[in-house]
């Protein structure tokens, strides 16, 4: 049986952050993280095209057969929640067109799950993902919070977020 690898996504238009783990049993064991950067003199289309095709190439490089991703939260300004509403779009679609079942989980959950409580901040969360991974130095925030998302999923959040499969399944013709 194949250890579960879980890919992690931190989306951002400008940055998404992304992290790669793997379960050994109840040990989790770093693989690669990163981020995505988009150029913003780019047209949104073009961004969202560079955003999937990152992913994408994570998805090839890495082999997750997992992934978990960040909820949006509602911003006081609506116009960025729309943007980072479409880049986890981007996201969401790279992730569901390579067949990996995704799961979502809100930033709360997340600290909770690696820090304690939902109120830590993002210097903790990075000091946390470096303990409980062991890794040498702390990842960027991005890389940190996507790692710490997919942490999450290992930790026992793989019925929480994950969607339901489509009642609708697509033959190669389209229908």
């Amino acid at each position: 049986m194949t250890a579960p690898r879980i890919l992690g996504i931190d989306p951002g238009l400008r940055v998404t952050g992304f992290g790669v783990i793997e379960m050994h049993g109840k040990q989790l064991v770093y693989v690669a993280s990163g981020c995505i950067k988009s150029n913003d003199k780019e047209s949104l289309p073009d961004r969202i095209k560079t955003l999937f095709a990152g992913i994408s190439e994570v998805i090839a490089t890495y082999a997750p057969n997992q992934a978990a991703v960040e909820k949006v939260f509602v911003n006081v300004n609506p116009q960025s929640t729309l943007l980072l509403g479409q880049a986890r779009g981007a996201a969401i679609s790279a992730l569901v067109h390579a067949g990996l079942p995704v799961a979502e989980y809100t930033a709360l959950q997340t600290k909770q799950a690696v820090v304690g409580h939902g109120k830590a901040t993002k210097d903790q969360v990075q000091d946390m993902v470096v303990r409980l991974l062991n890794l040498p130095g702390a990842p960027t925030a991005d890389a940190a919070d996507a790692l710490a998302c997919a942490i999450t999923h290992a930790h026992g959040g793989q019925g929480l977020g994950r969607w339901r499969q489509p009642a609708i399944a697509f033959a190669a013709d389209g229908w």
